[in-house]
């Protein structure tokens, strides 16, 4: 199983991002990200013109920089850092299409990605949920309630290398995606519980643990 969670693997991945790209970027902070009800949040994002510019590239650096960084209880503490394992560019006020995902599925495999202008292409009619609902990093407080996703989707996008990227996805790694894409898009994870029964169960649906 692929695991990082001392200091010197997420920093190696950190390095390895920027040794490739050759692309650095600003340490984000809390400070940087945006709140529920600001109305960024809320726009549909602009796609990025390509070939990027080096300040599209090193915004979306930093927003995988600060996903991986988060993950690190030493780091977090150090710069007061929620942790989190996407994050998108309109979260820290920048309404282009950017997101950044770092995370394993339950089988240990590693998605560390950080993508201009993701799409996704296909997706199956089967849905799945997180059994501890969803949570993001521009929310402060819990919103309880079941979030139905996608089980299975196909996103295709560009890599900080300029590269094609296409994505088949289940599990967490679908959910968290389609979260950050649906931050392009203007819409909260929120927007999808039931206010009436937040908890009723999704027919037909596959439940994650988390």
């Amino acid at each position: 199983m692929l695991t990082f969670d001392s200091l010197s693997d997420r920093l190696f991945i950190i390095n390895y991002y920027s040794l490739s790209t050759g692309v650095s970027g600003i340490m984000l902070t809390m400070e940087d990200i945006i709140r529920d009800g600001h109305p960024t949040l809320r726009k549909v994002a602009a796609n990025v013109t390509m070939p990027p510019s080096e300040e599209d590239k090193q915004i979306l650096f930093s927003l995988l920089e600060y996903v991986i960084n988060s993950q690190n209880a030493e780091i977090a503490e150090q710069n007061g850092f929620r942790p989190g394992i996407g994050l998108a560019a309109p979260q820290i006020n920048v309404s282009k299409r950017m997101i950044a995902v770092h995370l394993t599925d339950d089988k240990g495999t590693l998605y560390s990605y950080a993508l201009f202008n993701p799409k996704i292409i296909s997706h199956s009619v089967e849905k799945s949920y997180l059994e501890s609902g969803e949570g993001c990093l521009s929310v402060d407080e819990a919103m309880p309630g079941y979030i139905p996703r996608y089980a299975r989707i196909t996103v295709k996008g560009i890599n900080l290398d300029g590269e094609d990227v296409k994505l088949r996805l289940k599990g967490l790694p679908a959910i968290c995606f389609q979260h950050e894409i649906d931050h392009l898009n203007g819409i909260m994870f929120y927007d999808y519980i039931d206010n009436q029964d937040p908890l009723k169960p999704i027919e037909g649906a596959i439940s994650i643990e988390r």
